[in-house]
C-alpha cells in the first residue's frame, strides 16, 4: 500500500502546525466561503453511487488526441505554449523553460490498482516521450493530481519538485532525492536553479489527504510559473474565493490562466470551481487566455463526462472571455486567440476499452473498502 504515502514529520510537521491554516490538528479553509457556493441540502452522492455511474459519464469512444512530439522540437515563436496531456497534466513551455504539472500517468485516481475511478482517455504520449523537464510541480496530494505510479517513474530523471507544504513526504517515500523537492507556502516563490522560472505557491479553497486517517495533513495550492516574460497561473482544485483578487494584485497579470472546471457537484461547491464559477475566478484573476482543466479523463463526480466543457462553452461571453480549448497533446500559443472549435464532439472508431466506471464486482470491493478512502475522492 505504498501508494497512500507518509504522512509529514519532523521539520515538516512542525512548519506545517506554524500555518495560519493549522486548527491544532490539521489544516482547514480559513478564508469565508462564499455564500451559495455549496448547497447544504444536496446530498452527497454515496461511494458506491459514484463508482456506478451512468453511461454518460465517460464518451462513448476514444476523445480526438495529437502527437506532440513534432511540436514540441521547435521553440514556440512566442515564447509560451500549453500542451494539454489530460486532466490537469500541462506541458508549458515558458521563455525556454518546461513545467509539468500535476502530472498523471497511471490507469486509476485510486489508491488500488482494481479499484476506483479509472482512467477514459489514454495520455497522448507515453512518459519516456517527453522533451527535457525543468520542473515539475504538483499542487497536492490527491490522486487525480499526485500519481504513485508516475511519480516512481519520475524517481529515475534528475528533475525538481516544486509542491505544497507536507506533499514532500509522500515523495520522499517514493523515491525523489529530498534535494530534488522544494515545499511551499502561500505566497513563497522559488526560483528553480540553472533558470529563468519563479514558482509561486497561492490560496485556494480545498482539502488533501490520501485516505481518511491524513485528512488535511498537506497543504493544497495553487501555483504561478513565471519566466523572464510570461506568467501563467495554475488552480490546482479549488472552490471560488476572493483570494484570487490578491492574487493578481500580488502575481499577476497572466498570460495564460489554466482553470478546473471538471469534478462539480452541488454539495461540494466550495471546495471546486465548476464552470460558471471558473468563469468568475477568471474575472477575479484579472483575465488572460483561460484553457480549463481537470475535465476530458476522469470521471470524478455524477455529471455527463462533457458537460464542464459544454457548459464553460454556453456560459462564457466571447468578446469578454478569451477560451482556449486545445485538443489533447495540441500544443497552443495563447498569443494566437484561437477560435473555439468542440473537438470533443467528434469520434475516433471505438476500440476495446474497459468502462471507466466500476463494474459490479468493484462495487462490492468498494464496500469493503469505502473506510479507507477520503470522500470526495478530489
Amino acid at each position: 500500500m505504498k501508494s497512500f504515502g507518509k504522512a509529514p514529520q519532523g521539520e515538516r510537521l512542525e512548519r506545517l502546525r506554524d500555518l495560519p491554516l493549522w486548527d491544532g490538528e490539521r489544516l482547514r479553509n480559513i478564508h469565508p466561503v462564499l455564500p451559495g457556493l455549496r448547497d447544504p441540502q444536496a446530498a452527497r452522492p454515496t461511494l458506491r453511487e459514484f463508482l456506478c455511474g451512468d453511461d454518460d459519464r465517460t464518451p462513448p469512444q476514444p476523445l480526438p488526441a495529437d502527437d506532440p512530439r513534432g511540436a514540441w522540437l521547435r521553440r514556440p515563436a512566442s515564447g509560451l505554449r500549453a500542451t494539454w496531456l489530460g486532466h490537469s497534466t500541462v506541458l508549458l513551455e515558458i521563455d525556454g523553460w518546461r513545467v509539468l504539472t500535476d502530472p498523471v500517468w497511471g490507469q486509476r485516481a485510486s489508491p488500488f490498482t482494481l479499484l476506483g475511478p479509472k482512467r477514459f482517455q489514454p495520455v497522448p504520449v507515453g512518459l519516456r516521450d517527453l522533451p527535457a523537464i525543468d520542473a515539475v510541480v504538483i499542487s497536492h496530494d490527491h490522486y487525480d493530481h499526485l500519481d504513485y505510479p508516475t511519480i516512481r517513474a519520475l524517481a529515475k530523471s534528475k528533475v525538481p519538485f516544486v509542491t505544497s507544504l507536507g506533499v514532500g513526504a509522500h515523495l520522499e517515500s517514493w523515491g525523489i532525492a529530498p534535494s530534488r523537492i522544494t515545499e511551499l507556502v502561500w505566497w513563497q516563490s522559488h526560483r528553480v536553479p540553472g533558470t529563468g522560472l519563479t514558482i509561486t505557491a497561492a490560496p485556494s479553497q480545498h482539502f488533501s489527504g490520501r485516505g481518511l486517517k491524513d485528512r488535511n495533513q498537506t497543504l493544497w495550492s495553487s501555483m504561478v510559473m513565471a519566466g523572464e516574460r510570461h506568467r501563467v497561473f495554475f488552480s490546482g482544485d479549488t472552490g471560488l474565493t476572493t483570494e484570487y483578487e490578491s492574487i493578481r494584485e500580488r502575481l499577476g497579470p497572466f498570460d495564460l490562466v489554466m482553470l478546473e472546471v471538471g469534478a462539480f457537484h452541488p454539495s461540494w461547491g466550495d471546495i471546486h470551481l465548476g464552470p460558471a464559477n471558473a468563469l468568475a475566478a477568471h474575472r477575479l484573476l484579472g483575465g488572460g487566455v483561460l484553457m480549463p482543466v481537470h475535465w476530458g479523463t476522469f470521471a470524478l463526480s455524477t455529471h455527463a463526462w462533457d458537460e464542464p466543457v459544454e457548459d464553460l462553452l454556453a456560459l462564457a461571453d466571447p468578446g469578454d472571455t478569451a477560451l482556449l480549448l486545445p485538443r489533447l497533446g495540441e500544443p497552443v500559443e495563447p498569443v494566437e486567440r484561437r477560435e473555439v472549435q468542440p473537438w470533443w464532439r467528434l469520434g475516433q472508431p471505438a476500440g476495446d476499452r474497459s468502462p471507466a466506471h466500476a463494474e459490479p464486482s468493484e462495487a462490492a470491493i468498494s464496500e469493503q473498502l469505502s473506510d479507507q478512502l477520503p470522500w470526495p475522492l478530489d
